[in-house]
């Protein structure tokens, strides 16, 4: 049977002001009534019952994400002491998933993506299942079709086309590259041989466990451990004593680049990452001078700015452009457009400052 695993940690401290240490980017909405973290789970909800479904996210975000997902039953919400990176994650989700169901086939899936349409997205995840089924031993992973050259993601090269389900085809993986330098990432785009990696995934749980038990052998010792003790009492104890002897990294480091049986899916829906204040571009409309305005604003000679502020709250400009001026709560954020993916230097700054009240 299929298992979902959604994986809500991480900070999102790119989305500062708006995201915050108590509230960060997945548990917030960017277009629509609904978050990302609920719109990851009606993606997957038509296809994996809330019963097999498992939301992994920081221990201090479990309450909120329990309010957020009601449908999902209280135990099936995983809150990790501290942050170790997607592989230890992901291992954990494995275990867990595998010990309920040996044979479980699972789709690992962050909280902080935006997919249209949701129909495709079931179709391709249809098709994954069934190539996991048929190649039991492979690591498939989604790769986005890329539509200009992105720096700011890694890069899957496609090798060899395996075969076509549900109209989606599947190719092996010829090399993951990470992140370009722009002159690369034009070469990438202008081959046609590459995707965007999405960081979904869908395989056998016991072959990500296996792949970990390989490659990682002292990180799958303690996941091991974790998941023999979890529905024991001492289960929080095994739990943060195992969970922070664990190396951060990530499943890309850890065995996607490892792997002589990862396939990729390529992807034939609309992804967005919702990475930086500038995705509100893509997500809303911009008014007749080019600026994509969330809130209430007053403008005069002012172009190609992203404008954002708490309900009731007035931001006025004059003569400016090309800048991010998002107003939250007590803080207030008005930086170059061009530096939108170092937003998270602000926060690291104010972490060194002893300024943690405006995280």
């Amino acid at each position: 049977m299929l298992h979902a695993m959604i994986m809500a940690g991480g900070g999102g401290t790119r989305f500062w002001p708006r995201s915050r240490v108590k509230r960060p980017k997945q548990f917030l909405t960017f277009a629509g009534d609904r978050t990302l973290l609920q719109g990851t789970l009606d993606r997957i909800a038509p296809q994996v019952p809330p019963e097999r479904t498992w939301v992994i996210t920081g221990e201090p975000h479990v309450p909120e994400a329990k309010v957020q997902l009601p449908e999902v039953p209280a135990d099936r919400f995983v809150g990790e002491p501290m942050g170790r990176d997607t592989a230890a994650a992901i291992g954990l989700g494995a275990a867990l998933i595998a010990s309920t169901d040996p044979a479980a086939t699972m789709i690992v899936m962050p909280a902080d993506h935006v997919i249209e349409p949701a129909r495709e997205f079931q179709r391709a995840v249809h098709a994954a299942e069934q190539f996991a089924n048929e190649y039991p031993n492979a690591l498939l992973t989604f790769g986005i079709p890329p539509t200009f050259p992105s720096t700011g993601y890694g890069y899957i090269q496609r090798g060899g086309v395996i075969g076509q389900r549900q109209n989606v085809t599947a190719s092996k993986v010829a090399a993951f590259r990470e992140k370009p330098n722009a002159d690369l990432a034009e070469q990438f785009l202008a081959s046609g041989e590459y995707f965007w990696n999405s960081g979904i995934f869908v395989w056998k749980a016991a072959t990500i466990l296996g792949e970990l038990r390989k490659h990682r052998p002292r990180l799958f010792a303690s996941i091991a451990r974790i998941a023999e003790a979890w529905p024991t009492p001492d289960r929080d104890a095994v739990f943060r004593k195992e969970f922070e002897m664990i190396e951060k990294v990530s499943i890309d480091y850890a065995v996607m680049e490892h792997a002589t049986d990862a396939m990729v899916i390529q992807a034939p829906y609309q992804w967005d990452d919702v990475g930086s204040w500038l995705a509100l571009e893509r997500r809303n409309p911009q008014d007749a001078d080019g600026n994509t305005v969330q809130g209430t604003h007053a403008g005069i000679n002012t172009s190609h700015c992203v404008i954002v502020s708490d309900p009731g709250k007035l931001i006025a400009t004059l003569g400016v452009s090309n800048l991010l001026i998002v107003q939250d709560g007590d803080c207030t954020l008005v930086a170059d457009r061009r530096d939108e993916s170092n937003v998270k230097l602000i926060v690291e700054k104010l972490k060194k400052d002893g300024w943690g009240q405006y995280l």
